[in-house]
């Protein structure tokens, strides 16, 4: 059992780095800061495990929220929730196929 949560825990890891990696693609860009910015954690509680994606710069809420604002091609606002929305299934994939890995 100690192997499956442990197996449970580096996929959370392993998923929460996917979905920086998808998010770094797609935030705005001008000199690269925002993006490198870009943490990937995961936090255990009692409650389960929590995934989380963050940026470190004053300005990171405004350029996700500032939908108005123009970005290079392939940049835009909203990229967390856009990475969130399209990639959570493959975020959860990575967990599934990490457990499953680690019970074969």
């Amino acid at each position: 059992m100690k192997s499956i949560r442990a197996a449970q825990l580096k996929g959370a890891d392993l998923a929460a780095e996917y979905l920086l990696g998808e998010s770094n693609s797609i935030v705005p860009i001008e000199e690269a800061t925002l993006e490198r910015s870009g943490a990937a954690s995961t936090q255990q509680s009692s409650k389960g495990t929590t995934l989380a994606v963050s940026y470190d710069t004053p300005y990171a809420v405004r350029q996700h929220e500032e939908v108005t604002w123009n970005h290079d091609a392939g940049r835009k606002a909203k990229y967390l929730e856009a990475t969130f929305n399209s990639k959570n299934g493959k975020a959860l994939q990575v967990i599934a196929d990490t457990v499953k890995g680690a019970i074969k």
